[in-house]
């Protein structure tokens, strides 16, 4: 069971110190997390940690999964892509389906506690036919830059009824929305599976039990195989990179209960990267194993992040905590934690030339990669250790139990 007291010699005991004492606001009250899956994407790996940090600290807290069938599922993949600027045809049907789906969850899910506190959108029309007794609040993990106008308008009613929403960069708050908006960034466990320091041995095992040749350098991409990943897009820049050094280009992907769409993606990607003349250096590995995944980013020599919309991206927190340079696009909550040219670097999603430039420049430049890598694990170790997180929540709680909402 993960403890506050596991973290004493990660971050200063003074901070440690400042989580106990907010938390005494806080005790005996029962809080609950809704969310739409519990394994394969950055909110449930948040949700495990803090959860149970919660309830270290003398909160009382739960976790609920809503149930949703297959097509509910596409439905709200749909809201996903579109809350982040893609197309929708927002039908009644849709509606209805998604609305009755969070009706039904109600009638076999009591939410009988202090405070609600609700996941993205799938869940978010649970408040609709709610008896609402307690604050609600939202956390969008999503890029709301340029939502969706429709899908917005939509479910906008739904937040209309909550206390307070919560959202990853301060470009998503929106000035159209009459309700209490507050920033906090997501945070990574250090001593989970996924980032905890491995030995080199254990490093190089994985490493080749995924079928990793050791060879020659490597560039990885960790992600979902989603569309706003531009996976399609790696390959491009892999391509322009491969003609000045000879490496290999690893997608190191998951696939979520709660989308659909990662099947589809795969195949054009898998599609692409077979018509590459140097296809057997392009690598697909599953990253449903935790040290896998910790390997792969500790062993790679840059990890790129060529997303075109991002709400966060925890999969670049934790290169960055291992040290492991990233070149990244200038979108979304990744500004947030890369300073170009400090800790790593940044390019518009469009500019490959440039994220192939500076790629080639980290390769050719063992010296700036662990220049890079050093400021980037202290900039995690600052500012998104889920420690800093769990003291976020409790400023939040104890404001909103106390009545105040902005």
């Amino acid at each position: 069971m993960l403890s506050l007291e596991d973290f004493r010699h990660i971050v200063p005991d003074e901070r440690l110190a400042e989580i106990y004492s907010r938390a005494r606001g806080l005790y005996g009250k029962h809080i609950v997390h809704v969310n739409a899956t519990y394994q394969g994407g950055g909110v449930a790996e948040i949700l495990y940690s803090l959860v149970m940090l919660m309830n270290d600290v003398g909160i009382e807290t739960g976790w609920r999964i809503l149930h949703g069938s297959q097509e509910f599922f596409e439905i709200t993949k749909g809201f996903h892509n579109a809350l982040q600027g893609g197309k929708l045809n927002l039908s009644e049907r849709k509606k209805q389906i998604y609305l009755q789906v969070n009706d039904n969850f109600l009638r076999f899910t009591h939410l009988h506690h202090d405070c609600v506190i609700i996941h993205d959108p799938q869940p978010l029309s649970l408040i609709r036919t709610y008896r609402k007794r307690q604050p609600w609040i939202w956390r969008c993990h999503i890029d709301l830059t340029e939502p969706h106008k429709e899908l917005w308008d939509f479910l906008k009613g739904f937040v209309l009824k909550y206390d307070q929403m919560v959202v990853s960069s301060e470009k998503y708050f929106k000035e159209d929305l009459p309700v209490g908006q507050r920033l906090m960034y997501p945070a990574i466990n250090p001593l989970s599976g996924k980032n905890r320091d491995i030995s080199e041995k254990t490093m190089l095992e994985q490493v080749k039990k995924a079928g990793i040749p050791t060879d020659k350098p490597i560039i990885t991409q960790v992600s979902r195989l989603d569309p706003w990943k531009d996976p399609e897009g790696v390959i491009d820049i892999y391509k322009r990179v491969k003609e000045k050094v000879d490496c290999r280009l690893v997608f190191c992907y998951n696939v979520a209960s709660d989308d659909p769409e990662g099947l589809q993606v795969y195949n054009r990607v898998y599609r692409k990267a077979n018509r590459y003349v140097n296809k057997k250096d392009i690598l697909f590995v599953v990253g449903n194993y935790e040290v896998l995944v910790n390997a792969i980013q500790k062993f790679s020599d840059v990890v790129i992040q060529k997303s075109t919309r991002e709400g966060f991206c925890l999969s670049v927190t934790e290169a960055l905590w291992k040290g492991t340079p990233v070149v990244a696009s200038n979108v979304g909550g990744l500004p947030v934690q890369i300073q170009d040219g400090v800790n790593g670097f940044l390019l518009e999603p469009n500019d490959v030339e440039g994220f192939a430039e500076r790629i080639i420049h980290l390769l050719k430049n063992p010296q700036e990669r662990e220049r890079l890598g050093q400021k980037g694990h202290e900039t995690v170790r600052e500012k998104f250790l889920i420690t800093r997180l769990l003291s976020d929540y409790l400023d939040m709680l104890n404001s909103i139990m106390s009545g105040a909402y902005d």
